[in-house]
């Protein structure tokens, strides 16, 4: 799923994508630095709770980001020719580049603080990182993908991620794709804001076809999320922190 500041049909919404089967075993993490002082590494990805309404929540009922967390945006972290670090993301406008405090400046917890947590890979696969940057930066300007659907050259947020390290990673997968639900949980109904945004599309809901959405790659076993900006919605304040 990603947020999505005006895409019609549905201005304001997010462009969701979940996975009918969430993984209980994720990432691990490191003590978390909540200081101001963290700068993200390149390759970093970062995950973001959105506050977008009622959509949002209904996305949140159904999707589990790593220790519960609301996430609902993902972006990954590069440099620019500059060396000022910049976030690479999939959003209304398209695969687009902009500076990381316009990535961090758009929602956040009682604190006033960032809903935002970094995820770093772990060693065996940051060699990846400057080649899946370099594939990043190639799909820059691509439209953004309204339909949810993999390999048609247009791309959602954490359809970005997925396929820049795919084909870093000679097409042998780092995340994992699953079939997607635009249901809600109770009622087992498709809810009717993706109705809506889907007819209004002329398109039938892709209820179980194969996608990915910012949690579960948040719980990547290959991941490690290493700083919270912020405090996202639905963070299990009493998970472990692995030393």
């Amino acid at each position: 799923m990603c947020y999505n500041h005006n895409t019609s049909p549905m201005s304001k919404s997010v462009l969701i994508l979940l996975p009918a089967v969430i993984l209980i075993s994720g990432c691990s993490y490191t003590t978390l630095q909540k200081g101001n002082g963290f700068v993200p590494e390149t390759g970093d990805l970062l995950f973001q709770d959105l506050d977008c309404g009622s959509i949002c929540d209904a996305i949140e009922s159904v999707t589990t980001g790593f220790a519960g967390a609301d996430f609902s945006h993902v972006g990954i972290v590069a440099r620019d020719s500059s060396n000022r670090v910049i976030v690479i993301e999939a959003m209304s406008g398209g695969v687009q580049a902009g500076p990381l405090n316009d990535f961090l400046d758009r929602s956040f917890d009682a604190d006033g603080r960032p809903k935002v947590a970094a995820g770093r890979l772990k060693k065996p696969f940051r060699n990846l990182i400057p080649l899946a940057l370099e594939k990043a930066r190639q799909l820059e300007g691509k439209p953004y993908d309204k339909l949810f659907v993999i390999g048609n050259d247009a791309y959602y947020c954490s359809e970005l991620v997925y396929e820049i390290f795919l084909g870093a990673n000679n097409n042998e997968p780092v995340f994992t794709l699953h079939p997607m639900t635009f249901k809600d949980p109770e009622t087992g109904i498709i809810l009717p804001a993706w109705q809506r945004y889907f007819a209004q599309l002329g398109r039938a809901v892709p209820e179980g076809q194969l996608g990915i959405n910012p949690g579960g790659i948040s719980r990547s076993p290959f991941l490690t999320i290493v700083h919270l900006y912020g405090i996202p919605d639905g963070w299990q304040k009493t998970a472990k922190t692995a030393k």
